[in-house]
């Protein structure tokens, strides 16, 4: 018993000797601001990446009780105007405007105004 005592006494000691060291500053290499102009050389890796793009033609809210009562020629009258522009959403953020076009028979989108790149980083945030 006076064995494992005196270790006992000895970890403590150790560890309080080592616990009222105080905490040194953390020392990081200068930032160096470095403005370039265009596009970053090494963009290259992210071009493949995929992203889910949407367009949102409109929407609105109806009771459960409509809901079962849709059948086959039904209409569903939507928030948006006809002829309103349509948005495009790349990843749930809004990137675009435009309108509907035919294109080989085929639904796509002209886009008639494009979110300004201040714009979307407001929607980061």
């Amino acid at each position: 018993m006076g064995d494992a005592e005196s270790t006992t006494q000895t970890d403590t000691q150790t560890a309080g000797a080592a616990g009222e060291s105080s905490p040194q500053p953390a020392s990081f290499p200068p930032v160096h601001n470095i403005v370039t102009g265009g596009t970053p050389k090494n963009i290259d890796f992210i071009l493949d990446i995929p992203m889910s793009v949407a367009v949102y033609v409109g929407s609105t809210k109806m009771a459960i009780r409509d809901l079962l009562q849709l059948a086959q020629g039904s209409v569903i009258e939507l928030d948006k105007l006809a002829g309103e522009p349509m948005e495009v959403m790349v990843n749930n953020k809004l990137v675009a405007r435009g309108e509907v076009v035919v294109v080989n028979e085929k639904f796509g989108i002209r886009l008639t105004d494009v979110v300004s790149a201040a714009e979307r980083v407001q929607q980061l945030g």
